[in-house]
């Protein structure tokens, strides 16, 4: 069963439909048995993200659509997602449909960043200010820029 990766990496995110569960890093692995039974890894962005309910299903439904019909997918807590795991093309998709991504973490994981701006995804400029911790979903915050007076989100770095 070639790409069966390949099916279940398109899945989107619920929450963030601009990025595949693939680019955001939830998707962790995905495994077929001998007997085609389908074994799929996914780690959530947070322990009590509602979305993984959804992921699931629509990960089942991407399956059935392509004639896979036993499929167990899992949640897997360790290691946790961290942002750092969000791909290239993901975070290029989220900052092209105005979400600021995070940037990578420090090397070494001995310093923590501390985010005292983050650039508008609009407009580039560096003179944003966080509205609200918590935005559209738990795992963003609400931000506006004060060059263009534009609102988004950005996903917090975990």
């Amino acid at each position: 069963m070639s790409g069966v990766r390949e099916i279940v990496a398109a899945v989107p995110d619920p929450e963030l439909p601009v990025v595949t569960i693939e680019q955001l890093g939830i998707l962790r692995d995905v495994r077929v048995g001998d007997g085609g039974q389908v074994t799929v890894d996914i780690t959530p962005t947070y322990s009590g993200c509602p979305a993984m309910d959804a992921i699931r299903a629509d990960i089942v439904a991407a399956l059935a659509g392509q004639g896979i019909d036993t499929v167990d997918v899992r949640t897997v807590l360790a290691p946790a997602w961290t942002t750092d795991w969000i791909t290239p093309d993901g975070r290029t998709a989220l900052e092209e449909h105005g979400i600021a991504p995070p940037g990578p973490a420090p090397a070494g994981g001995a310093v923590t960043a501390l985010t005292l701006t983050v650039r508008c995804p609009h407009c580039g400029s560096p003179d944003t200010r966080e509205l609200s911790r918590f935005g559209s979903t738990a795992c963003k915050a609400l931000w506006v820029c004060r060059a263009c007076q534009e609102p988004f989100d950005h996903v917090k770095a975990l």
